[in-house]
């Protein structure tokens, strides 16, 4: 199994609180159920490779705004990219039903909130479970690249040649994310991404994605608000262009002042002030050049001048690139998702 080191004398406590399960109770004036403690509630499930660390922000967002929040650990998450090797998507989905049996306990109105394939999961989960009474998509992974099916096919041989169950094998010195990434999580990707309904969604959505993502084909996000038949849908398309569509408030992503080239799948959910991703955090991701070039990775790491992005030819035309790892638009998307949920009933 594939482990993660972390430089010098890890802090134990800090690591795990970021990638347990955690739960909030509203903050300040909220609603009770109806024989319920509460009555909003929400799920928050992670993205592939990550942990419940990137969906803090937004449980705190929740709490102010009168919700119970709940965010769940995906099974082979949060220990190490190893156990990725062995699990299946289906294992991903009962811990999301779980999660939810879990808040409906507690809440009469369940709402799920996800970032990715967490977002992949929470639409499975509302497409099937009539207790769900809408859904808010960070980045989600509704389409992935077409030659992510034959992943699965190393799977035939791994075993002799142990290198090829690895799409890369990577530091692994983020304590909340994995960087290696193992031939059978596309795999599983792929295969959540097939079992996804295609029919119209009749509860409200609120929807976040980046035209810039390098890791999902976000233009499905575009096709996806298509199909939201409740009046309470939203999305913010964070862009170079306005696509000019139906319930899509267009944000320009580049910043050049603050050298940012564009948005990136990896900063949706994080704000500028995040002690490990943010605009001063501890981490910078410069993984893209781990494997060819170790003197640009080292260079990245040590530079405060690198340019932020998304990991495209075009943004690596600029010079050393860092991939950006917070949103520099995050307060304003709080404050369009406050004014979505006043339209909740």
């Amino acid at each position: 199994m594939l482990r993660r080191v972390h430089a010098g004398k890890p802090d134990i406590e800090k690591i795990v609180a970021g990638n347990v399960p955690f739960a909030l109770q509203p903050s300040g004036a909220f609603q009770k159920g109806i024989g319920k403690p509460y009555r909003r509630g929400v799920l928050l499930t992670h993205g592939l490779s990550d942990s419940p660390y990137h969906m803090r922000h937004l449980g705190e967002f929740f709490q102010r705004n009168g919700f119970r929040v709940m965010a769940v650990l995906l099974p082979g998450h949060g220990t190490q990219p190893g156990d990725l090797l062995g699990v299946r998507w289906e294992d991903w989905a009962a811990a999301v039903a779980y999660g939810v049996q879990s808040l409906v306990e507690e809440v009469d109105d369940v709402y799920l909130a996800g970032f990715s394939a967490g977002a992949a999961l929470s639409l499975l989960q509302a497409n099937e479970d009539e207790r769900v009474q809408g859904v808010f998509l960070f980045s989600p992974a509704l389409k992935i690249a077409t030659r992510a099916r034959w992943a699965h096919l190393r799977r035939l041989y791994s075993w002799l040649l142990p290198r090829s169950a690895w799409l890369n094998l990577l530091p692994d010195q983020d304590p909340y994310k994995y960087e290696s990434f193992c031939m059978n999580a596309v795999t599983q990707m792929w295969r959540l991404t097939l079992a996804l309904p295609q029919a119209e969604l009749s509860i409200p959505v609120f929807v976040v994605a980046s035209a810039d993502d390098a890791t999902v084909i976000s233009a499905a996000a575009l096709e996806f608000i298509k199909k939201v038949r409740h009046p309470a849908r939203k999305m913010l398309w964070y862009a170079a262009d306005d696509p000019k569509q139906e319930d899509v408030e267009w944000v320009k992503s580049a910043l050049p002042e603050r050298r940012i080239l564009s948005s990136a799948h990896t900063a949706v959910v994080i704000p500028p002030d995040d002690a490990h991703y943010g605009e001063s955090g501890e981490y910078a991701n410069c993984l893209h050049y781990f494997a060819q070039d170790g003197a640009h990775y080292s260079a990245c790491r040590a530079s405060q001048a690198a340019w932020l992005g998304e990991v495209t030819p075009q943004n690596l035309k600029y010079g050393l690139l860092r991939r950006l790892m917070y949103n520099p638009h995050y307060a304003g998307m709080e404050a369009a998702m406050r004014r979505f949920i006043e339209r909740l009933s």
